[in-house]
């Protein structure tokens, strides 16, 4: 497989009053072409910052520094602002967490599935109205045709986002962004959004990324994880493997806290002790030191790099956490 797009250090700052939040910290990736990679970890680790960060769309405010190259060598980060314009949505296209904000209120969903296809690919009013049919029908809302004079506020949960689905594949985007695209939505409604995204993304050989909090949501769709805390990818591997093998304890706290339907019910929930990092400090050590029931005294003073482990998966740890003995110390380190 070739690379549809490449994150390499991607770093976001944002000054806030007389502090510095710094959002992301040196986050790389590769997403395949054909592939799914999904991005997961509580809120605040930086999964969304990091998923706008790849289409530019961060506020003026922002420090960014990285690289975002799409398979043709270019530079995301590196395009003019009316460049930009010209790939959000052509090469590379996001589904927002909350499609009542991707929508606007005021406009027929028919004008706002034809806008991209009038101002990227170039069609006529006519040929625009037509694809935006082919796209409504082929995200499974029934009578498209009818539904193009439909407002925003006429649709229920799942349509919206369906309708969402449809303007990001409008121009037949190479990568796929979702940002949290079930967050809103009850669980019946989830699986099929869940369920439409792999089949449109193997239909159409997109190349999807998926943000979400939820491992159980992720398991059956992406490829790869990246599992990210305090703004670090701190694992990443095979789907398959990250799950009967983590090699992060953050990971295997992750999984622990997927609710169990043959437990005992009345059994309380497994959840991680402690509290997210404060982005605005930066410690030495390992970012999950303080939550972590696998830390050594290493793991205060040294920032574990993120390596390749004999599973097969890179983690961000000095433990074997499965041996529980410290591997990989750098040099004068016990």
């Amino acid at each position: 497989m070739t690379a549809a797009l490449v994150a390499r250090d991607l770093r976001v700052r944002f000054h806030v009053h007389d502090a510095v939040v710094n959002a992301v910290t040196g986050v790389s990736f590769t997403l395949e072409h054909g592939s799914t990679l999904a991005i997961v970890g509580e809120s605040g680790s930086g999964k969304s910052i990091t998923c706008l960060t790849l289409m530019s769309l961060l506020p003026h405010t922002a420090e960014v520094s990285g690289s975002v190259l799409l398979d043709d060598g270019r530079d995301v980060l590196a395009m003019s602002e009316a460049e930009v314009r010209h790939v959000r949505g052509k090469d590379i296209a996001l589904i927002y967490q909350d499609p009542m904000a991707a929508l606007n209120p005021v406009r027929t969903i028919g004008s706002q599935i034809r806008e991209p296809l009038r101002i990227h690919m170039g069609m006529t009013r006519r040929a625009a109205n037509t694809r935006a049919v082919e796209l409504l029908a082929m995200v499974g809302i029934p009578s498209p045709e009818r539904h193009l004079k439909s407002y925003p506020h006429e649709f229920s949960g799942g349509m919206l986002q369906r309708t969402v689905i449809a303007m990001a594949l409008a121009c037949n985007p190479k990568v796929l962004l979702a940002d949290e695209p079930t967050t809103a939505l009850d669980v019946s409604i989830q699986a099929q959004i869940l369920e439409l995204l792999k089949r449109l993304s193997e239909d159409l050989s997109i190349s999807l990324l998926l943000v979400s909090h939820n491992m159980s949501v992720v398991a059956g769709l992406a490829d790869e994880i990246a599992v990210m805390y305090g703004g670090h990818i701190v694992e990443k591997g095979e789907t398959l493997t990250l799950f009967e093998q983590p090699a992060h304890p953050y990971t295997l706290g992750l999984l622990s806290s997927i609710p169990d339907a043959a437990a005992d019910p009345d059994a309380p929930l497994t959840g991680i002790p402690g509290q997210p990092p404060d982005p605005r400090r930066i410690d030495p050590g390992c970012v999950f030191r303080p939550r972590c029931p696998f830390a050594v005294d290493l793991c205060a003073e040294v920032a574990p790099p993120l390596e390749l482990k004999h599973t097969g998966q890179h983690a961000a740890c000095w433990v074997d956490i499965h041996t529980r003995t410290v591997q990989g110390a750098p040099h004068g380190k016990p």
